[in-house]
């Protein structure tokens, strides 16, 4: 590794990352959807499997979390604009086309991204053991497994995850609610509400004084020693990818109903925050299966934790973690806070990614009270990653050029952030963000 990491630390990509500086590159690597799609070994039948999966779900989900029972127990996110939010980042730099901000952060259940991946996982699971134990069909309503003789079934079966914190509040939430015995491996930077919030939903949390990678590291060995518990993997899950890829097949009705275009002459540009990789690539591979060539997609990453940008511009992508040329890992964006990437996502997506940038703690802290002074909408400093992406996109002619994207297809472009969480946090806890980032 130390033969491997020498070569690659006086690339000039890799220098400004080991400097700390935010960092856009741009993947010379990126091909046409049709190509990329089949370079992920990833169908959309294997997306549209999926969304089947939860609608089967749905009444069950309905009936556990009443917050999901207005959309029939489709755990879904708005979309909307931010005018004011544009307005004020144009103040510094043009920003053509329309920005758009999509509120994973405001999911149900768990108030984040995660919870479309680490939901789905957990239901792919029990739905799996229920079929083996012939307690359903996929005819029935799955509402039944909530049932008392149900609960005592699964919890007859261990779920464990290794997590910074988001994706443990999903799999910890949807597990203990099936009977499950859910343990959630945590890493030092995971936040002490949503340890206590897991506890008080009847999971088991282990608590280390290491990173991520020690979390998920020991939660998997634990795993390994015990033929009853199921380990969920975010750093080689295809299952959690599948999960989050329904959220880019479900969007172009909603693009419709908002009456957003689509098209060649109509780009959109999506700004995805990246820790693991699981999320990101997940989305990322179903809006590439929802619009093709007409989808351009970026990962943000902390400067502290590039480890997607690190491992997909020197080609070594699991081979090679931040704290191998030097960096810390150390970031306030905790949900980020992650040293060495997916290989299988980096490989799954280097077709398919049109970039990736890093983005500093002062940067998403200044964005994140923008956002609460212009939208009055409070996000924790991870989920606002995605926010410098835009700017740094439309003042990239280069890179603009080389896709073939004109002044006028910009002008007319959609910019997608994708908000993955603080719709959980408790108001403390964001007064005190809010608080840190005006000192």
């Amino acid at each position: 590794m130390t033969d491997l990491t020498e070569k690659f630390r006086s690339l000039p990509v890799v220098s400004d990352l080991i400097a700390l500086r935010e960092t856009l590159w741009f993947n010379d690597k990126v091909t046409t959807a049709d190509r990329g799609l089949l370079h992920t070994g990833l169908t959309r039948k294997d997306a549209e499997d999926a969304e089947a999966r939860l609608r089967r779900f749905a009444p069950l989900l309905a009936a556990a979390f009443p917050e999901t029972a207005g959309s029939g127990g489709i755990i879904e996110s708005d979309m909307v604009p931010v005018p004011a939010m544009q307005a004020r980042l144009e103040q510094s730099a043009p920003l053509p086309g329309r920005l758009w901000l999509k509120k994973d952060s405001h999911l149900p259940i768990s108030g984040s991204i995660k919870a479309r991946g680490g939901i789905y996982e957990v239901l792919a699971h029990a739905e799996k053991l229920a079929l083996e134990a012939g307690l359903i069909t996929p005819d029935d309503d799955y509402s039944l497994l909530l049932s008392p003789a149900h609960r005592q079934f699964f919890s007859q079966h261990k779920i464990a995850a290794g997590s910074t914190g988001n994706l443990g509040l999903s799999i910890g939430i949807m597990s203990a609610r099936l009977g499950f015995h859910v343990t959630v491996h945590m890493s030092a930077d995971a936040r002490q509400w949503k340890k206590e919030m897991l506890r008080g939903h009847g999971a088991d949390v282990i608590e280390y004084e290491q990173d991520y990678g020690v979390a998920v590291e020991q939660g998997r060995k634990a795993a390994e020693c015990d033929p009853a518990c199921f380990f969920i993997d975010d750093e080689n899950s295809r299952t959690l990818f599948l999960g989050y890829a329904v959220a880019g097949l479900r969007l172009p009705a909603q693009l419709e109903e908002k009456g957003i275009t689509v098209d060649a002459s109509h780009p959109l540009f999506v700004y995805l925050p990246c820790g693991v990789g699981g999320g990101p690539g997940g989305v990322a591979f179903g809006l590439k299966l929802a619009f093709g060539d007409n989808v351009h997609c970026f990962f943000a990453e902390p400067t502290h934790s590039p480890c997607m940008l690190l491992g997909m511009s020197t080609g070594l992508h699991d081979r090679i973690a931040v704290q191998d040329i030097g960096i810390d890992n150390q970031t306030a964006a905790d949900g980020l806070a992650v040293g060495r990437a997916s290989g299988f996502v980096g490989r799954a997506m280097e077709q398919l990614i049109d970039g990736c940038y890093t983005i500093s703690d002062r940067t998403l802290y200044d964005l994140l009270v923008m956002l609460d002074e212009t939208e009055g909408i409070q996000l924790e400093p991870s989920a606002l990653a995605g926010m410098s992406g835009p700017r740094r996109v439309a003042a990239s002619p280069d890179y603009l050029a080389q896709r073939g994207i004109t002044p006028q297809q910009l002008q007319q472009a959609t910019h997608l952030v994708w908000a993955t969480g603080g719709g959980m946090v408790p108001a403390a806890e964001m007064q005190h963000y809010l608080a840190k980032a005006r000192r």
